[in-house]
């Protein structure tokens, strides 16, 4: 299935053969039967039949050899880490990580012996100076959050693959239909499916895919953690992600064309989106991403921000990203809460920053809605 429209709808379907629906049966059972089973069947093994199946799914998309689904996307995260971390290692994280992902971190890992960097910005030179004699691997997410950096995602696996190291990466923002990490060389890819995947702001959910040795030793740690995904909101998130293609052909549509029009707008002080070509690394956007995604954040000009948000009519301030509804939010009070003011000002989190999560409306009436907000 060359076509991602086709494998979003397709891939990893199970066929019922009872009754031939198009639809992946619903294993809801927590018990099942054992004899003459080479493994036992249960949720918190990650192994239900339609688990599977939507963790096939998911890595079909992302060009990748094996995927399993979790309940949350820091679920997926904190499995992957503690399956390749252990006492006495060091990781390399990049700047502009997801604010949960930064909190984690920087508040967990140390009590259990595990060294870390955080990079003062996302260049692959800057990571190879970090790198030490215990560094086991590298953490990037790209584009980021909120301020959408770009991280040359080739040079970050290349330069792993020449130190022996592991290799890891946020996709959240960008999709599987607007980046593929994989076949570029990084080993491990994690999704908040909350966001894209599920595109509805009605699930919780998050995805990992690798190769097959990578995930074993990421099912094994995730069977002890118990994050595994209820079989309704599996069922939930293989419905929503057979619409994926086409809802992130709108979000990208829509997200160029807000952020070309905001870029000159004169109550707007700067506005981050990698399918400007004024962005830093516009280029290196290009060559990896075939779509820029929905994200995009702006800082506005002589206006209260939070005033701002409550003059919305159409864009809700929300928390959350990647539903067909546009939704906006201050990172600094939401993503970002926990951290301390220097490390908000670190990080470039500046108190009339804005969030758009861009939606699948009209782009116009989207326009419209925030030139009346602003006046």
């Amino acid at each position: 299935m060359n076509s991602p429209k086709t494998a979003c709808v397709h891939a990893g379907t199970l066929f019922d053969e009872k009754t031939g629906g198009v639809n992946s049966p619903i294993y809801t059972s927590t018990s099942f039967a054992y004899l003459g089973l080479d493994e036992a069947v249960y949720p918190r093994y990650f192994n239900i039949p339609n688990t599977e199946a939507l963790g096939k799914k998911i890595a079909a998309l992302e060009q990748a050899d094996s995927g399993m689904v979790f309940s949350s996307g820091m679920a997926a995260i904190t499995s992957v880490l503690f399956a390749f971390l252990r006492q006495g290692d060091h990781a390399i994280f990049q700047t502009g990580l997801y604010g949960g992902t930064f909190h984690f971190v920087t508040t967990r890992l140390e009590r259990f012996g595990i060294e870390y960097d955080i990079s003062v910005n996302n260049e692959p030179a800057t990571f190879a100076g970090l790198i030490k004699e215990n560094t086991r691997l590298i953490y990037i997410e790209t584009p980021s959050n909120p301020l959408l950096k770009v991280t040359d995602i080739k040079a970050t696996a290349d330069l792993a693959r020449s130190n022996n190291l592991l290799t890891v990466i946020d996709n959240t923002f960008a999709s599987p239909i607007n980046q593929h990490p994989y076949p570029l060389g990084i080993d491990i890819v994690i999704h908040s499916a909350t966001k894209y995947l599920g595109g509805h702001a009605d699930i919780c959910a998050g995805a990992a895919v690798s190769g097959k040795e990578n995930m074993l030793k990421i099912r094994d740690m995730a069977r002890g953690l118990g994050g595994s995904l209820n079989a309704q909101t599996v069922y939930l998130l293989e419905r929503s992600i057979k619409t994926l293609a086409l809802r992130m052909e709108q979000h990208n549509r829509n997200a160029q064309f807000l952020a070309e029009k905001l870029f000159v707008h004169p109550a707007i002080e700067k506005v981050y989106y990698p399918g400007l070509t004024h962005h830093p690394e516009h280029e290196i956007a290009r060559r990896q991403m075939s779509g820029f995604g929905g994200m995009l954040s702006f800082e506005i000009r002589d206006l209260d921000p939070v005033q701002f948000q409550r003059n919305l009519k159409l864009i809700r301030p929300s928390v959350s990203l990647g539903g067909v509804d546009s939704i906006i939010c201050s990172p600094a009070l939401t993503s970002h809460r926990h951290l301390s003011p220097q490390e908000k000002k670190n990080e470039g989190i500046s108190d009339n920053l804005l969030r758009l999560s861009v939606g699948i409306e009209d782009a116009d009436d989207l326009l419209h809605d925030i030139e009346q907000a602003i006046s």
